[in-house]
């Protein structure tokens, strides 16, 4: 059933066989055995792809709730023993990733040293449903109802630009004047941010913003800064070096952009394994105090 389950999520006996550790032969003959002990065939194999036949989806479904309750079954076993063991696979941004939830997981994986992390680093939208992942570390607004969200913390942001830019267009003086400045614009899918919010009077302010840059890579955005092209908006952990070293300039710190929240999302389930609530207890203890600095 493992086998099979690992075949229809990652599309190709190849890939089943490096998520499970075994060679595609293996995979191949388990999954053959499997449909001649049912007297089906569950797979429709093609040179590009391989799909679960029409008769095989809710067996597919079902495979997956048996080896969820198998994997719970056995946590449970191992926490009575006081032995938390099975692997737990996460996606995080790849910056924030790399910076602090990569730390946070080695001191999680020597305190518990039988959970396996697979740590999976990228910047697209990942969904753990549809991608195979127990945990997903996401920033910003959170729009998927069928997923659980944990906060972390809150992710404080600014504004910043470079001392040449200050230099040659001026400081603004007030949220207004980013009007007349050249923001430079993240765009991605969901992206919202050709709207900046900015907390003022305890209240929040919505600023449509232009500019003659945009991208869909928040690292690109941050060397445009540095190059003088113009203003940014930026999480706080992800320029406070360039802060430091006078690099970058943070501006209208009167009026910040409103914070982002750090979220730990998982799939809806009756039961949280115990690995699961170690490892977002963990992480909401890590992240308690975050500041971004």
């Amino acid at each position: 059933m493992a086998a099979f389950v690992a075949v229809v999520e990652k599309g190709s006996f190849s890939q089943a066989g490096r998520e499970l550790r075994l060679s595609t032969a293996v995979i191949s003959a388990r999954v053959a055995k499997l449909e001649r002990d049912l007297g089906i065939r569950l797979l429709n194999r093609t040179t590009r792809q391989v799909a679960p036949t029409d008769e095989a989806y809710a067996y597919f479904e079902d495979c997956k709730t048996i080896l969820e309750q198998v994997e719970l079954a056995e946590a449970n076993l191992s926490s009575r023993q006081n032995n938390p063991k099975g692997t737990i696979r996460i996606s995080a941004p790849t910056v924030f990733g790399r910076k602090y939830v990569a730390p946070a997981l080695a001191k999680f994986q020597q305190k518990y040293a039988d959970i396996n992390i697979h740590l999976h680093l990228a910047d697209s939208f990942v969904d753990p449903l549809k991608d195979g992942f127990d945990l997903v570390i996401r920033i910003g607004k959170l729009e998927n109802s069928s997923l659980i969200a944990r906060k972390l913390a809150d992710s404080p942001r600014i504004l910043c630009a470079s001392p040449s830019y200050i230099e040659k267009r001026g400081m603004p003086e007030k949220i207004e004047d980013l009007l007349d400045h050249n923001c430079l614009l993240l765009r991605f899918p969901g992206s919202t941010q050709f709207q900046w919010e900015f907390r003022k009077g305890g209240s929040t302010v919505r600023l449509p913003i232009t500019g003659s840059l945009e991208s869909n890579n928040g690292d690109v955005l941050r060397e445009w800064a540095l190059e003088g092209l113009g203003i940014t908006l930026k999480s706080r952990w992800e320029v406070i070096t360039l802060l430091r070293d006078n690099r970058l300039i943070e501006i209208l710190t009167d009026t910040p952009p409103a914070p982002v929240s750090i979220n730990a999302l998982y799939p809806l389930g009756k039961i949280l394994p115990l690995k699961m609530q170690l490892i977002l207890d963990f992480l909401s203890q890590q992240f308690q105090d975050f500041t971004g600095a």
